[in-house]
């Protein structure tokens, strides 16, 4: 029969000490989130009172029927739906194809190839040759612009590569034999084995894509192809906000501020991945342990 060992009253007050560190981060975590939560669902009028801290003092959905009553933010969600779906898709699919023939002993010059992978990694060319580049690839003002520049990330391709290296070389020599050529054992063979790790990076790439707003500033002129998250940053950095009130009916005009209507876009923006991500976290760490540890 086991004894607990007593812990030190030294142990009790670390431990202690740990719990009381979490929570105080925790709080600083959370509360800034509650606190547009609750400011946003709170009468725009009344909300420049000030003095909303924990709930709100008169609930109100007026600064979100803002929102929603602008045909720009369906756009800008369409746009970025669309582009953290296919976007997602096509970086898994051409990363793992990529990672798969680093994978292969028999590719010549992949030393090379990795040196030069690792170095793109630590340097960049910079922001004014990347604009030259999308612009003579004819990328700017085009949905391509979110799909094809990202089709491809070495980080990405080092987390695949290690998942790969640890599949058994018999399962690959026997689809050999059965007549598969190199494409047919990456498709029939190699992506069904390698599920934890597809979703893995399809997490990583698909946080990335809904999150993205700079490639909208820099890239896109035309307002029906700016994904949501520029959407928020033009009404957050410029007049958008008083944009959108000038469009309401009057009723809805008297209870919002632009203030308000920044934080209800925040909201909107923020809430899809901010609800998904809880459910898909542990990929994360799943996709960070990849590799990490032999048996």
């Amino acid at each position: 029969m086991l004894l607990l060992k007593r812990r030190t009253p030294g142990e009790a007050l670390f431990d202690a000490g740990n719990v009381l560190g979490m929570l105080v981060i925790c709080f600083i975590t959370i509360y800034p989130i509650w606190y547009v939560l609750v400011n946003a669902f709170n009468e725009g009028q009344d909300a420049m009172r000030g003095g909303i801290y924990w709930w709100p003092r008169l609930f109100s959905l007026d600064s979100f029927r803002a929102v929603f009553n602008n045909p720009g933010i369906m756009k800008a969600m369409g746009v970025t739906v669309a582009k953290t779906v296919v976007g997602t898709v096509l970086h898994v699919f051409f990363t793992a194809m990529v990672a798969y023939a680093f994978s292969r002993q028999e590719l010549i010059g992949r030393k090379v190839y990795m040196l030069l992978g690792i170095i793109t990694m630590i340097f960049s060319g910079g922001l004014i040759p990347y604009y030259l580049l999308i612009r003579d690839l004819h990328l700017l003002d085009s949905f391509l612009v979110y799909i094809i520049p990202a089709m491809f990330n070495f980080f990405d391709l080092i987390i695949f590569l290690a998942f790969f290296r640890e599949i058994p070389s018999g399962l690959v020599e026997a689809a050999k034999i059965d007549g598969a050529n190199d494409f047919g054992i990456f498709v029939r063979v190699i992506i069904p084995v390698s599920m934890p790790v597809i979703a893995t990076i399809a997490l990583f790439h698909g946080v990335y894509q809904w999150n993205d707003y700079f490639t909208g500033i820099i890239y896109i002129n035309n307002m029906d192809l700016q994904p949501i998250q520029t959407f928020l940053y033009r009404v957050i950095a410029q007049s958008s906000s008083n944009l959108m009130m000038a469009a309401m009916p009057g009723g809805i005009q008297k209870s919002v501020t632009s203030q308000s209507i920044k934080l209800a876009t925040m909201v909107v923006t923020t809430l899809p991945i901010v609800l998904v991500y809880p459910f898909l976290q542990k990929y994360f760490v799943k996709g960070m342990m990849i590799g990490s540890i032999k048996g």
